[in-house]
């Protein structure tokens, strides 16, 4: 926590724009692979989204919430990537303050959402697998409506927090962020006023918006596991493990770099790595979300080649 004292507020001066050092500028490969992996992002999610609207095998709870799942990962790839693409040429990468936090702000409300959405998925998985019978009364059109708005408010709150503790922060000097976009952490190292009330802020979501859907989502694949090695059926086993693993999968990869994101240590930091760390976290993973989908799961496979 840095202090917030006379001597803290001393050459402060109003930020207009932050230059962001986390490029290596000039470098056309890194425009073209910026570019190849959001136009990847962005043709794999709309085709979970087309194949989930058209196909009417897929009008069901867990197809609606991979539609959300999909709409989700292009809003995280729009936030960043263009202006990303914008910034890779030049000589010098700036972003506009007011810019910085909108960015910051949509890039936390998509993760606070997606957390929130990764566990509902799993409640459905677990409620199609462990209450079969029940499963049509408990996820009906108008709980899974119900349950993701609730998870695009619950992400959008969350990252109203944030940004109201950010916008209050105070920054001397050079405006630098050790960074190829905006986001809370490196806000945080680069300002010269009290940051303890972010910092309180961000441990809070780390527990609370990140780790309890993580925890859940943990306790219902236990559950799942339960009931799945308990299946007579040969055929049953296979499916239910079909349909399961694809969600563990983008469930592992968005937690573990989300996490590393968030909770860099405050000792031993390197912006190379940080900056590897968020790509991983809200640009490949949206990229590799819909290939994991449509490689491990056989209906959307059989959605695919129909429409083909």
């Amino acid at each position: 926590t840095k202090p917030a004292g006379p001597m803290a507020g001393e050459n402060q001066t109003r930020v207009t724009e932050f230059m962001l050092l986390g490029f290596s500028h000039g470098q056309p490969f890194l425009f073209v692979l910026f570019l190849v992996v959001y136009l990847v992002t962005l043709l794999g999610n709309f085709a979970i989204l087309a194949l989930v609207s058209l196909d009417p095998h897929l009008h069901n709870p867990m197809y609606f919430f991979l539609s959300h799942l999909s709409f989700l990962d292009i809003c995280y790839s729009s936030v960043t990537v263009p202006k990303i693409l914008s910034n890779v040429l030049r000589s010098q990468a700036t972003i506009s303050y007011c810019g910085c936090l909108a960015q910051m702000f949509f890039l936390m409300a998509c993760a606070g959402a997606e957390c929130a959405l990764l566990a509902v998925m799993a409640y459905d998985r677990y409620a199609a697998i462990c209450q079969p019978l029940h499963y049509v009364h408990t996820m009906s059109r108008g709980v899974c409506t119900v349950a993701a708005a609730g998870c695009w408010l619950w992400g959008m709150l969350d990252s109203a927090v944030h940004t109201l503790l950010a916008s209050k922060l105070s920054f001397c000097g050079a405006a630098h962020l050790q960074h190829i976009f905006c986001d809370a952490p490196p806000l945080l190292r680069a300002a010269c006023s009290n940051t303890h009330p972010v910092e309180v802020a961000l441990h809070a979501a780390s527990v609370f918006v990140g780790l309890s859907p993580f925890l859940f989502v943990i306790i219902s694949y236990l559950h799942i596991l339960a009931a799945v090695l308990g299946m007579p059926v040969a055929s049953g086993l296979h499916k239910a493990f079909s349909t399961c693993s694809a969600h563990l999968l983008v469930v592992t990869l968005y937690f573990v770099t989300a996490n590393l994101n968030y909770n860099r240590p405050s000792t031993g930091y390197s912006p190379v790595a940080d900056t590897v760390v968020s790509a991983l976290y809200c640009i490949v993973t949206p990229m590799l979300n819909p290939l994991i989908y449509s490689l491990r799961n056989q209906e959307v496979q059989r959605a695919l080649q129909k429409a083909l």
